[in-house]
């Protein structure tokens, strides 16, 4: 589904070059769900733009359903996109002077589905917005335009979906329903989900999840691994330095086999 070949991505500084990404590669198949995690600047979100081909890296390769996207045209790329992808941008990227509802129907209506109206209605409610769908972009708070972004994404049923810390302007609540519409989507339709994020638990709910650190990956993991690697740093923490801890996992064995005893 998809796949990246060595991206790397350097700009030019008035003193030198800036390495952005380094020598990023990793496979997706398709149904499949994938974390990237890092501190801010760690590159996670110029490797998303360049995975939706919204940027281009200065070497290496994005292979999408089999298409490099990157020997395409942007009209090509566009096109791709369109057919392919949905795209949860971090700073919205909401059209001014459109509604709520209008900005959830526009990539139904370039695809000209009869029933973009009715399919819009449906995603804002279940992202808890049915009685918001009339207001313009300027009338609704930031959670509220990032809950529409993420409807935006959704409402054409993508092959993949990008999304660029998807609940972090969420409240608890609202964010769990927006973590159970992902995973909905990735299991029902077998969308294929990239989810750039803070939030470990989100993370540990994706099969695979990848470090990120001065742009290169510094460690691969099964989502699951994340939770249990950053419990096993709170624990380090409240025990006396140079202690030996036990993984959860360890520990997990030793009870049950109190319990069977």
């Amino acid at each position: 589904m998809l796949t990246a070949i060595n991206l790397c991505k350097r700009v030019a500084t008035t003193e030198n070059e800036l390495e952005i990404l380094q020598d990023i590669s990793f496979e997706l198949e398709v149904g499949r769900s994938l974390a990237i995690l890092g501190e801010s600047g760690s590159g996670k979100t110029t490797l998303l733009g360049i995975l939706a081909g919204l940027d281009t890296p200065t070497s290496g390769q994005v292979v999408l359903n089999g298409k490099s996207i990157f020997e395409l045209s942007e009209e090509q790329r566009a096109q791709l996109r369109k057919e392919n992808l949905g795209f949860v941008f971090q700073s919205f990227q909401l059209i001014e002077g459109l509604t709520a509802l209008e900005n959830v129907m526009m990539p139904l209506e370039l695809k000209r589905d009869k029933k973009a109206r009715e399919k819009s209605m449906e995603i804002l409610s279940k992202v808890g917005l049915e009685k918001r769908m009339n207001h313009y972009t300027n009338q609704l708070s930031g959670g509220e335009q990032q809950r529409v972004a993420i409807a935006r994404a959704f409402v054409s049923e993508p092959r993949l979906l990008l999304a660029d810390e998807p609940t972090g302007n969420l409240d608890t609540e609202t964010g769990q329903k927006i973590i159970d519409l992902m995973f909905k989507l990735n299991s029902t339709l077998k969308t294929t989900l990239v989810l750039v994020t803070h939030d470990i638990h989100l993370a540990a709910k994706c099969d695979e999840a990848l470090m990120l650190s001065g742009g290169q990956i510094v460690e691969r993991r099964t989502g699951g691994d994340v939770v249990i690697d950053e419990q096993a740093r709170t624990e380090q923490s409240v025990d006396e330095p140079g202690v030996d801890i036990p993984s959860v996992k360890e520990r997990r064995s030793s009870v049950e086999g109190i319990i069977n005893d």
